[in-house]
């Protein structure tokens, strides 16, 4: 997308990696920039967790910065080792009943969008697993292949070769319904009603940048989004687009944050 723009405006697009503190420290350097337009944060499901999930943030994300434009939605997956012994969701409920506090959930870290997902189908489910985090998906992972954890909700990117491989066997998507990338692999809500998550990506700028700005860019990344390039390349990482207007992504973050501050009150969540 960044090279989207790039072509489109005449402007270089530079990406940064601020990472630290699950994504806050890279939201607030686009806090505190001028809003101008040439800075802007490549915002996620992490921000709307982060909101309540932290309790002393130097800014307030639904205040500060201001939504442009969604970019991608992606699933997550209910997987597990092969060898163990659920091969299907109903399956695994029955076990983890039959075991509570006995089944290790892997997660990228406390408060992670795996997390929250793991901790939302408890929560729905009645189940007692066993959060293990870890620094990273990729951490976790080489975990699971060995069998030394037995389930992860993972997004689709980060699983899928191990998937098609049979290394890892998906239980189901975390999505509504089905996902066109694995029409085969039920979704969670098939067995589990009202459970749905998934990952999302999107575009903002910090609050008081001119609105002929933001709909200048929301113009553009919606034009991109409907580029086929683009549009396969956001297939092959397991996602779907999610143009729209700058409104619709305030009114998901807004949903988002809500749920997701359900959860972490519920089962009393704390970073790590």
């Amino acid at each position: 997308m960044g090279q989207w723009l790039s072509e489109r405006l005449g402007q270089a697009f530079v990406v940064e990696n601020r990472p630290g503190a699950g994504g806050n420290i890279g939201t607030e350097a686009v806090v505190t920039a001028p809003p101008d337009g040439y800075t802007l944060l490549l915002a996620g499901s992490f921000n709307a967790i982060n909101a309540t999930l932290y309790g002393k943030l130097k800014f307030n994300f639904i205040r500060d910065i201001a939504p442009v434009a969604g970019i991608m939605r992606t699933p997550l997956v209910m997987e597990v080792n092969p060898k163990f012994p659920a091969k299907t969701v109903a399956e695994f409920i029955t076990y983890a009943k039959a075991n509570p506090g006995k089944i290790n959930m892997a997660s990228a870290g406390s408060g992670s969008p795996q997390h929250m997902a793991g901790e939302l189908f408890k929560m729905l489910a009645g189940v007692n697993l066993v959060h293990v985090p870890y620094r990273g998906s990729a951490a976790f992972l080489t975990d699971l292949l060995r069998g030394e954890v037995d389930i992860a909700f993972d997004p689709m990117l980060s699983s899928i070769e191990h998937i098609r491989g049979g290394t890892l066997r998906a239980l189901a998507v975390t999505t509504a319904t089905r996902w066109e990338v694995l029409p085969d692999i039920p979704s969670v809500s098939e067995f589990v009603p009202g459970y749905e998550t998934s990952g999302w990506t999107g575009v903002g700028v910090p609050k008081n940048t001119p609105p002929d700005v933001i709909e200048k860019l929301n113009g553009e990344i919606n034009a991109g989004l409907a580029e086929a390039k683009i549009k396969a390349r956001l297939a092959d990482l397991g996602g779907t687009p999610i143009a729209g207007s700058a409104t619709e992504l305030v009114k998901l973050i807004a949903e988002q944050t809500d749920r997701w501050a359900e959860v972490i009150r519920t089962a009393n969540i704390k970073p790590d």
